[in-house]
């Protein structure tokens, strides 16, 4: 069974009502350890404060079970152990209990300036009040951490979070980057911290699989109130340290509040080609400084992402509608040529990107701009169904694919308009599955629903919207069925639902960390589908800045009616 544990807000002088209450509540629950938060002694600024301390150290108060805290009082400064059961941490430091729980604390507040510490009586070593970022640097290279005890909150914690503050939010102490930088280096089970009359748990957050690992250790940030203000001031779980890290997302968790950390495994040629489609040609780099580099080269931030509207260097010919969330640009490389559809003048082949510098939509921190963002995307697609149907009299459906992967760089939809006989005889469905197969991936599953789109539980997997216009009677008497491939039987066909313009079948598929998953596999695919096999690497199809302009004016033409953008607020 795994270990029970109990922690306490500060308890500020109340000693004999906080031992007290812990002795009522030992006997029902056999805790293993309890730990007290923040201040346990107050300022002793009166006669019975000192009497009660003099009391604890003489045992004449009773402390029912293994007990830890931080923060200390001049008194005490002789031993670590102030009297049975109780024990002193220090400021900075780590503790194994019996039970194999590591303990992590960082206690009191960070001093006036690095290395130059508010001035106490007791100012030495642990006994300090006060600690330095050297002194949070130092705990960086502990490997593996249970428990984290700090006095303050780390830096942006809340970012992502839809969990308020209860209680007087003004009594929430400082949020602090080195807080935050530890809790990020030791990648707790649990961190706890302290508030004067507030509590907040967060939701639990993740933290990226490191090289070499495919987990994602989780994290709990919870810090109490004062003992005895709010009923939230005791808190009490489980602990197994044996316990292996999640191997996927857990339900109802975010990503970590403070870094959109990446993964440092290696990547595929083809995961690097993806993002370096809007930078400057191949051929005006040094090959031998691309080979230097490469494998250590960083993820591009925002200012060198090709997909970020931030950068200077972004290929904004190819831009031909920006929303609120995300912006629709035509595909540098197409796969169809320009001439390839009769009822199109242009490739029609686009993406549709996100504002936000993000790896993946899930990952998006606030959920606000994650909900809008996907809403916009999809209004894209709407309305480049709408423009397809108008174009084509019926005749071209649509598919749209999605890599959504945890160590990505920013997240991205691509469009393909598709004849809808390849759609209807479920040609582009079993398309992909057949070659999923192929490559030993994982199964694509049906997402039965709209309202399951964002159930699937994963935030590594590769989304195919597959999309046809509602079949008007004269469009069905043209279309020829398109022939199956031998061996390929239609499975049972379920999870087609109603759109504004027609109907929509989404298939999703989980990527698996050991699959070296070829980010090309969306295009690999519909190549395939439209005989278009030497059009697969996109750079055998690029485009004279001028073809660019040609097909992005083309298709502004087209898409202006539909493009809701360009709606103008009366």
């Amino acid at each position: 069974m795994a270990p029970k544990c109990i922690v306490i807000g500060s308890l500020n002088g109340q000693i004999r009502r906080g031992f007290a209450k812990l002795a009522k509540l030992q006997p029902d629950h056999n805790f293993s350890f309890a730990i007290i938060l923040g201040d346990l002694f107050g300022d002793v600024s009166s006669e019975d404060e000192l009497q009660n301390i003099t009391a604890l150290i003489q045992g004449n108060i009773t402390v029912a079970l293994p007990t830890y805290f931080t923060l200390v009082v001049e008194k005490i400064e002789a031993t670590d152990e102030v009297c049975p059961n109780l024990f002193f941490l220090g400021k900075r430091g780590t503790l194994k209990t019996t039970d194999g729980i590591r303990i992590v604390v960082l206690g009191g507040t960070m001093g006036e300036a690095e290395g130059r510490s508010k001035p106490e009586s007791n100012a030495s070593g642990k006994f300090q009040p006060t600690y330095s970022e050297s002194d949070a640097r130092a705990l960086f290279g502990i490997h593996k951490t249970d428990i984290l005890i700090t006095n303050q909150w780390p830096k942006d914690v809340r970012l992502g979070s839809s969990c308020e503050v209860r209680g007087d939010k003004e009594t929430v102490p400082a949020e602090l980057q080195c807080v935050a930088d530890v809790c990020a280096a030791l990648k707790p089970r649990y961190h706890f911290s302290r508030s004067d009359a507030a509590f907040f748990e967060r939701e639990p957050f993740f933290h990226m699989p490191t090289e070499g690992q495919d987990v994602y250790p989780l994290t709990r940030f919870i810090s109490l109130p004062t003992f005895g203000l709010m009923k939230d001031s005791i808190y009490a779980f489980n602990l197994d340290p044996t316990a292996p890290f999640p191997s996927s997302i857990p339900i109802g968790s975010t990503i970590c509040p403070w870094s959109a950390a990446q993964s440092r495994r290696k990547t595929l040629p083809s995961q690097n080609e993806s993002y370096q489609r809007y930078a400057p040609s191949d051929r005006d780099r040094d090959p031998g400084h691309q080979r230097r580099h490469k494998e250590r080269a960083p993820p591009p931030g925002p200012e060198n992402c090709f997909f970020c509207l931030s950068n200077p260097n972004i290929a904004t010919h190819l831009i031909t509608s920006i929303g609120n969330d995300s912006y629709v640009t035509t595909a540098k490389g197409p796969l169809p040529p320009s001439n390839f559809y009769p009822s199109l003048d242009f490739p029609g082949h686009m993406l549709i990107i996100p504002f936000e510098h993000c790896p993946t939509i899930d990952l998006i921190f606030d959920p606000a701009t994650r909900a809008s963002t996907f809403a916009e995307m999809q209004r894209y697609r709407e309305s480049l169904h709408q423009m397809l149907n108008e174009r084509s009299g019926g005749k071209l459906g649509a598919v749209t694919w999605e890599v959504s992967r945890s160590n990505g760089i920013h997240t991205h939809w691509q469009f393909l308009p598709m004849p809808v006989e390849k759609i209807r005889s479920r040609l582009v469905e079993m398309a992909f599955k057949k070659e999923a197969s192929n490559l030993e991936y994982s199964t694509f599953k049906t997402v039965p629903n709209p309202e399951e789109m964002h159930n699937h539980h994963m935030i590594d997997y590769f989304r195919v919207f597959i999309w046809t216009p509602t079949p008007t009677p004269s469009a069905e008497a043209e279309a020829e069925p398109e022939a199956e491939p031998d061996n390929w039987s239609a499975p049972e066909h379920k999870g087609v639902w109603k759109t504004q313009s027609g109907e929509e079948n989404v298939i999703i598929m989980k990527i698996l960390p050991e699959n070296r998953f070829d980010l090309q596999f969306g295009r690999r695919v519909m190549s395939k589908v439209l005989y278009l096999d030497d059009r697969v690497n996109w750079k055998d199809c690029v485009q004279t800045d001028k073809e660019e302009a040609t097909d992005a004016e083309a298709f502004k033409e087209a898409f202006k009616k539909h493009d809701f953008a360009m709606e103008v607020e009366e």
